[in-house]
C-alpha cells in the first residue's frame, strides 16, 4: 500500500491547496464589494507564497521537528535539512508529508482574511500572517500533531487530544486569531453593503467543499477504509448543514438565501474535520444538523450582540465549528473530556496572547489599517492600483 499511500496524499495536497487557491480566494472575494475583490485574492495569493516559503525555512521544523522538546520540535530540519526523496515519514516520503502539512499552514492564516478584509494594510497582512503562523500555528501543531504534549502520551495520557484534521489546530487558532483582529482593527465605515457576487460565493463553496475530501481524507495518510469514511462522513455533515442553515433562515427570515446556503456548507465542513477520521454517517448528520443552526446564531451574536465587525464571520462559522465539533467526539464517547476540553482551553489561551502580542509588534512595524480615503475608494485601486471590473465597458 506504500504506493497507493504516496499518491493519495499527493492528490490530497493538490486538493488542500486548491482550497485556497482559487476556493477561498473565491469565496471571501464574492463576499466584499465589488472595488474590493482584488485585495482579497491578492492577500489569499500572497499568504499562500509566503506561508510556503517560511514552512520551508523554519516552520515545517518546529511543528514536526522531532526535537526533545514536547513544545516544539527544533532547529534540525530547518529548510529541510538532512531530507532527501528517499527519506521517510511512515510509509510516505516526508518531502510529501511536508508538502501536504505546508497546505495547511497556507490555509490557516489565509481563513482569518475574512475577518479584515476592505480596511487592512497590505503590509499589516503579510507581516502578521507570516509572524503569526511561526508563533502561534506551529507550535500548535507540534503539541497535538507533532508528538507534543498535548498529543498522546501526553500530559491527558494515552487519549490525547483528538483533533483528526484541525478543529483545534486549524479552525479554533484561525477563529480566535480572525476575532482579536477585528476587535483591533474596529467596524467598517459602512457595513451594510451586501455581498457583490453570491455566484462567487457559491463557486467558491463549492472548491473548498471538494478540497475538503483531501484536507480531512488525506489526514488519514494512507489510502485506506478510514481515508474513505473521512471523506464520506466530511460530505454528509457538509450536506446536512447546508441544508439546516437554509432552513433555519427561511424560518427567521421567511427566505432562504445562496450565501446562507453555502455558509452552512462551510459551517458543516469547519464542524466535522476534528471528529472526521472517529464519527460514522449517523453522527456526521448530527453534527452538520446542529453546526447550520449553532454557527448561524453564532453569527447573529458576534455581529449584533457584541458588535464586532469580524466581516466574513470567521470566527462564528470556523472558530464556532471547530470548538464544536472537537466537543462532540466526547459527545460522543470518542475521547476524553477532560482532554478535548483541555486542549481547547489551552490552545484558545495561548493563541489569544500569541496573536494579541503579535498584533502589537506588527502595529509597530506598519499600520494596521488604511486611511478612511483608501477605504471609500476600496483597497483594490488604493492598494494595489487595479480595478476588478471596467465599469465603463
Amino acid at each position: 500500500m506504500v504506493g497507493a499511500d504516496t499518491a493519495w496524499i499527493m492528490v490530497a495536497t493538490a486538493l488542500v491547496l486548491f482550497m485556497t487557491l482559487p476556493g477561498l480566494a473565491l469565496f471571501y472575494g464574492g463576499l466584499v464589494r465589488s472595488r474590493n475583490v482584488l485585495s482579497v485574492f491578492m492577500q489569499c495569493y500572497s499568504i499562500a507564497c509566503l506561508m510556503s516559503i517560511l514552512w520551508l525555512a523554519v516552520g515545517y521544523t518546529i511543528a514536526f521537528g522531532g526535537g526533545d522538546s514536547p513544545y516544539w520540535g527544533g532547529l534540525g530540519k530547518a529548510f529541510l535539512s538532512g531530507i532527501d526523496a528517499d527519506s521517510l515519514s511512515g510509509t510516505l516520503p516526508e518531502v510529501l508529508f511536508f508538502a501536504f502539512q505546508m497546505t495547511f499552514a497556507i490555509i490557516t492564516p489565509a481563513l482569518i482574511v475574512g475577518a479584515y478584509v476592505e480596511r487592512i494594510s497590505f503590509g499589516f497582512v503579510l507581516t502578521f500572517s507570516g509572524l503569526w503562523m511561526l508563533l502561534c500555528y506551529a507550535p500548535v501543531v507540534n503539541w497535538i500533531w507533532g508528538g507534543g504534549f498535548l498529543a498522546d502520551g501526553g500530559i491527558f495520557g494515552d487519549t490525547g487530544v483528538k483533533d483528526f484534521a484541525g478543529g483545534i489546530v486549524v479552525h479554533e487558532t484561525a477563529g480566535i486569531a480572525a476575532l482579536m483582529i477585528a476587535i483591533f482593527l474596529g467596524p467598517r465605515k459602512n457595513r451594510t453593503t451586501p455581498p457583490h457576487s453570491p455566484g462567487f460565493v457559491m463557486i467558491g463553496a463549492g472548491m473548498l467543499w471538494v478540497g475538503w475530501f483531501g484536507f480531512n481524507g488525506g489526514s488519514q495518510l494512507a489510502a485506506d477504509g478510514g481515508a474513505a469514511m473521512a471523506i464520506t462522513v466530511t460530505h454528509i455533515s457538509a450536506a446536512t448543514a447546508s441544508l439546516t442553515w437554509a432552513l433555519w433562515e427561511k424560518i427567521k427570515y421567511g427566505k432562504a438565501s445562496l450565501v446562507g446556503l453555502v455558509t452552512g456548507t462551510i459551517a458543516g465542513l469547519a464542524s466535522i474535520t476534528p471528529a472526521s477520521g472517529f464519527v460514522d454517517p449517523m453522527q456526521a448528520m448530527m453534527i452538520g444538523a446542529v453546526a447550520g443552526i449553532l454557527c448561524q446564531e453564532s453569527v447573529t451574536f458576534i455581529r449584533n450582540k457584541l458588535n464586532i465587525d469580524d466581516t466574513l464571520d470567521v470566527f462564528a462559522v470556523h472558530g464556532v465549528g471547530g470548538i464544536f465539533g472537537t466537543i462532540m467526539i466526547a459527545v460522543f464517547g470518542l475521547g476524553s473530556w477532560a482532554a478535548q476540553l483541555g486542549g481547547l482551553a489551552i490552545v484558545g489561551v495561548f493563541t489569544i496572547v500569541v496573536t494579541y502580542i503579535v498584533i502589537r509588534v506588527t502595529m509597530v512595524i506598519t499600520p494596521i489599517r488604511v486611511d478612511l480615503e483608501s477605504e471609500v475608494n476600496g483597497l483594490d485601486l488604493s492598494s494595489h492600483g487595479e480595478r476588478a471590473y471596467d465599469m465603463t465597458s
